[in-house]
């Protein structure tokens, strides 16, 4: 058990990333980081999933696999009853604040672990320093999974939108036997490869590779083309709200908020990918913590903005589609800024895919420099100084996926994922303060214990509205992440040798 439970000393991580010719460049200010969670924080989704959480969600199941955990406890199993996710209303704006507090906790104890441990990994690294090898391994394993799926799934909904575009612009469009994934709904779909899927990740992959300043430079043009698209939609169809839209203001009360918080939760999941960048900040333990609380900000004004104004200028009720955003701005002859929000969307989709790539590289080549990955993934490039086997590596395990398969659904499992891993740091930020109380954190949690807590109580509240058969995968794909580790990492990590 000890050697199971093994930890790496923060000193020893520290070193590890001056380690010769395993050096990130470090190019990177407090405004890169803020664009960069930007960048992955804000896609698709804050025009997508905020009508999901308005309208709400019903339909009768046939397994309890679908249920919410909590309604699977409250509710005994009863697989025949309807189950219904109860729109939050114009309500939705509570929902992402109370969202945007719980992730905000998260975001505290990030940034205060981020500050004392300015290494690149996320959560996996602050992890190993403070639960030990085996918990490390397992939040970095499901770690990638957050990035993987994610990425897939945004390729996927990409695909799909770069085809509408070449037709609104050039009248035509790609087959959908290039243009549509191999399976979708576990059924074959006649296509043979979603082309454009694989050739956007591709494209990203080349670019994340060839240096840390021109990635950033790219997600920062990137950021401010979304950013600017989405103030042209607060600004532009606030002139449409119809007040009377927002009463009753709660329809499904309180019930109907923490529902939709657990819809809109998936929306923020992102700004952790901010410490993944710890090695490559000029001043990390400084800008660091600017970079992860300033993304949680501004992306939450932005949420709540969106959301009172997509409620103000619709009937919440009307909202339950694939394109509440644009459904109603249709409806109100609003094209112009139809226009920006679909090339907002786009370009949201396309940062995000980039962020979240650069991410799961840096996963990988930490979990690679200490052992637990084949010493492959952790090699620098000697001119572009980036993990440029590993950024491959990663480009093409997303991509190929997503030619082949519709996974969409797989949200859920990537939250799962990511509020696993803010219980971790969480925890960590109290083990690292009783096991190493004088080391030096130029950012602190407030109020002693209290936020660790609430960030702890808070994700596993959220982790409890996710159905059943999020559980079920997270089991499946941790049980695999053990088998991997006990045949490979546990006698190959650097601590064991």
């Amino acid at each position: 058990m000890s050697q199971l439970f093994r930890k790496k000393s923060v000193d020893a991580l520290i070193a590890a990333s001056h380690e010769q010719g395993r050096q990130l460049n470090r190019s990177l200010g407090a405004w890169s980081l803020i664009a960069l969670g930007i960048g992955a924080v804000i896609g698709s989704g804050i025009f997508t999933l905020v009508g999901t959480a308005a309208a709400g969600e019903v339909r009768s199941f046939e397994s309890f696999l679908h249920v919410p955990l909590l309604d699977l406890i409250t509710q005994g199993g009863d697989s025949s009853f309807t189950f219904g996710r109860p729109g939050a209303g114009p309500g939705v704006a509570l929902s992402f604040l109370l969202t945007a507090i719980a992730c905000g906790f998260a975001a505290l104890c990030y940034a205060e672990m981020a500050s004392a441990i300015p290494v690149a990994g996320s959560a996996y690294t602050y992890t190993y320093a403070t639960l030990g090898e085996l918990t490390a391994w397992m939040i970095g394993w499901n770690l990638i999974l957050e990035y993987a799926v994610s990425n897939m799934a945004v390729a996927v909904g990409f695909s799909a939108y770069f085809n509408d575009i070449l037709q609104a612009l050039f009248g035509f469009h790609l087959p959908r036997q290039l243009s549509e994934p191999i399976f979708a709904g576990g059924e074959l779909t006649g296509a043979w490869f979603n082309l454009p899927a694989f050739l956007i990740l591709m494209l990203l992959t080349w670019i994340l590779v060839h240096g840390i300043k021109e990635s950033a430079r790219t997600n920062n043009i990137m950021v401010l083309v979304k950013v600017g698209a989405i103030l042209i939609f607060i600004f532009g169809a606030f002139r449409a709200v119809n007040t009377a839209n927002w009463t009753p203001f709660l329809p499904n009360g309180m019930s109907g908020v923490l529902t939709g918080a657990a819809i809109v939760f998936f929306t923020y999941i992102g700004f952790d990918s901010v410490s993944t960048a710890a090695e490559e900040c000029r001043n990390p333990k400084r800008d660091l913590p600017i970079g992860i609380l300033g993304t949680l900000i501004v992306c939450s004004v932005l949420y709540v903005g969106v959301a009172l104004v997509l409620t103000g200028i619709a009937r919440w009720d009307t909202l339950g589609n694939a394109a509440p955003v644009a459904g109603a701005l249709k409806a109100l002859g609003m094209e112009n800024v139809r226009k920006w929000v679909g090339a907002g969307a786009i370009v949201g989709m396309i940062s995000s895919l980039m962020v979240f790539q650069f991410g799961q590289a840096r996963v990988w080549f930490a979990m690679s420099r200490d052992g637990l990955l084949p010493k492959v993934f952790s090699r620098v490039h000697p001119r572009f100084q980036t993990p440029h086997i590993s950024t491959w590596i990663a480009g093409f395990v997303v991509g190929i996926p997503a030619g082949v398969w519709d996974i969409g659904t797989f949200a859920d499992l990537s939250s799962i994922g990511t509020l696993a891993a803010f219980i971790v740091v969480g925890a960590g930020v109290l083990i690292l303060r009783r096991t190493d109380p004088d080391r030096p954190r130029p950012f602190r949690v407030p109020f002693g214990p209290v936020i660790p807590v609430l960030s702890i109580l808070s994700c596993l509240i959220l982790m409890t509205a996710l159905p059943t058969e999020a559980w079920v995968r997270f089991v499946v794909w941790s049980v695999l992440g053990l088998a991997i580790y006990f045949a490979y990492g546990r006698k190959r990590s650097a601590l064991a040798r």
